[in-house]
């Protein structure tokens, strides 16, 4: 144990720069390797037969399966707080109880919201956008998918819990090894055995299964600070308050994604047939849901870094505000601003000059490629602000602070987004639909950056 506990140790002692390196390099191209495989899914099926409505599908189908598995998700997140800072506070006995609570408030929401899911999926694809056109092929994606998200769920959990025992590498491997089955499954059950859509859904629920496996064996194999035991799956009501406070920012973030979803393809479906009208058949609002389904697994591969940053930060920021070291808080929270305002600068450079070349590596359809550049140079406008708005969230949450970290999610799609999209629609039609993503994004990032100010001021105290 002694050993074990040196590795998180490693995250109050050692130099903020390398540890930061260390901790959000793996969790980057994790996130790389997982943003490139849902590309590579689009880039299949957009070569099928099935073309631009499996896109569609997918893109459907997609804010649905990780609402439910977000489940595991918001568990691991709140959990990984609660754990890091005991590990910070030299509480051994809480982080294990701490993750004995996560395992079953896990198992328990993931299998519930997954017979949900199966016994209202027509309901649920309808409200999240399948028009008659693309309810075919969301069927078919979504009950595959199902199968796999209790295990998408638990290594979800699985990962934010390993990465707050400090060890990245091992957390980068559960997003690795779902990415490169899929990659090549996509090959295999698309190309080579024709099964367009359905083949794209089996090889993801394989990709869930084998990174859910693997995380089983972390936690069972003595390789892991904490222990896997039947004798410690006892509820712990403080314990369970503590993670559900804190990581319901996350179930909330994905709600409000979902919620933006559910509103986001309706307008695409309204004022994508107004668009198109001249131009294409009946299935312009499904070409605009396909537009933005290619811009949105796009949407994953630029922020990759970002969001790698913001999950190395993570448990830094958690170990030192529990160990009452202020100065290496405020240090790591503002080298990870810069380093994500410098890297959002570079990639928007290349969006914003290489836009047809970008896209069209992942579609050879004619009518995406004629719309697709533009819609992708505007959403990105934002891209420099990204950073900062996700890392004011990361930053309050990791303290166990849940009322700001949980008005910055709200205000991100809730109080600017969806709003915003309404009233410019109204003026502009699909454009403003379009428009009010970057505006949303700009207008969260500012009140994140305003707040972060004022609590890294405080942090001044703690010392």
């Amino acid at each position: 144990m002694n050993q074990k506990t040196k590795t998180s140790d490693r995250l109050g002692s050692e130099s903020i720069g390398k540890l930061l390196i260390q901790q959000s390099l793996p969790a980057s191209i994790g996130f790389l390797v997982m943003s490139i495989y849902q590309m590579v899914d689009i880039w299949f099926v957009s070569r099928h037969a099935e073309g631009e409505l499996a896109i569609a599908a997918i893109t459907v189908v997609l804010p649905i399966t990780f609402l439910i598995s977000s489940f595991g998700m918001a568990i691991g997140v709140g959990g990984a707080s609660v754990l890091a800072r005991a590990l910070g506070e030299g509480q051994p006995e809480k982080a294990q109880k701490t993750f004995s609570n996560q395992i079953l408030l896990t198992l328990g929401f993931v299998f519930s919201f997954v017979l949900i899911g199966f016994v209202f999926q027509t309901e649920l694809l309808t409200l999240f956008g399948a028009n008659s056109e693309i309810m075919p092929y969301a069927k078919k994606y979504f009950n595959i998918l199902l199968l796999g998200l209790p295990f998408l769920g638990w290594a979800m959990m699985s990962n934010n819990t390993i990465r707050a025992e400090g060890k990245p590498k091992v957390a980068m491997l559960t997003m690795i090894i779902p990415a490169v089955s899929n990659i090549i499954l996509d090959y295999i059950l698309i190309f080579e055995l024709n099964l367009g859509i359905a083949g794209a859904g089996w090889a993801t629920t394989t990709g869930y299964i084998l990174s859910g496996l693997y995380t089983l064996w972390f936690f069972s194999s003595g390789r892991s600070e904490l222990i896997l035991s039947k004798t410690n799956l006892r509820f712990n009501v403080p314990i369970v308050k503590e993670i559900t406070s804190i990581g319901s920012i996350t179930l909330l973030r994905q709600s409000m994604f979902s919620l933006l979803a559910i509103v986001l393809y309706s307008q695409l479906d309204k004022w994508g047939q107004i668009a198109f009208a001249n131009t294409m058949d009946a299935s312009g609002g499904s070409h605009a849901i396909a537009i933005y389904g290619l811009i949105r697994g796009f949407t994953l591969f630029v922020a990759f870094p970002i969001i790698g940053i913001m999950q190395g930060l993570m448990p830094i920021v958690s170990y030192n505000y529990g160990a009452n070291n202020g100065t290496r808080v405020k240090e790591a929270v503002m080298l990870a601003i810069q380093w994500t305002t410098i890297i959002s600068l570079v990639l928007l450079s290349f969006i914003a000059i290489f836009p047809d070349v970008l896209i069209g590596i992942f579609t050879e359809d004619k009518d995406l490629l004629a719309h697709t550049p533009r819609v992708l140079q505007l959403i990105f406008v934002s891209l420099p602000l990204m950073g900062v708005g996700f890392i004011g969230g990361a930053f309050f949450q990791a303290i166990g602070k849940p009322k700001p970290a949980l008005v910055l999610t709200l205000a991100r799609q809730g109080l600017f987004m969806i709003p915003l999209m309404f009233i410019l629609a109204h003026f502009w039609g699909l454009d403003g639909v379009w428009i009010s993503m970057p505006l949303g994004e700009i207008l969260a990032g500012i009140l994140a950056a305003l707040w972060l100010q004022v609590a890294i001021k405080k942090l001044k105290t703690i010392s």
